[in-house]
């Protein structure tokens, strides 16, 4: 199953380089805590991964567009009993798909 990416923040920027990092994002800086023993990193490193999470974010969106257009899981489940899984992924699933395609 595909999971969504993280959203775009500096602070999510910060945590996929330094996981164990102890900070605060002051929106201007990054304050870095006495008791981080995770490093720092650069201004310049934290603009090239938040343009990979941009670019994450925005390779998903055909994701979230299909999340948004499923019925709840209790009516597809409902509609798999009286109609069966073929007919629950020709009526339901392959119109979302080929309406919000992978990229």
């Amino acid at each position: 199953m595909t999971t969504e990416p993280i959203i775009v923040c500096r602070c999510n920027a910060v945590r996929a380089v330094l996981p164990t990092a102890s900070f605060l994002d002051r929106g201007t800086h990054i304050e870095w805590l006495s008791d981080n023993k995770a490093g720092t990193i650069t201004e310049e490193q934290i603009a090239v991964e938040l343009a990979k999470l941009q670019t994450a974010w925005d390779n998903f969106e055909y994701g979230r567009n299909r999340q948004m257009e499923y019925p709840p899981m209790e009516q597809q489940l409902d509609y798999i009993y009286h109609n069966g899984i073929d007919k629950w992924k020709t009526d339901i699933v392959d119109p979302v798909k080929t309406k919000y395609p992978k990229p």
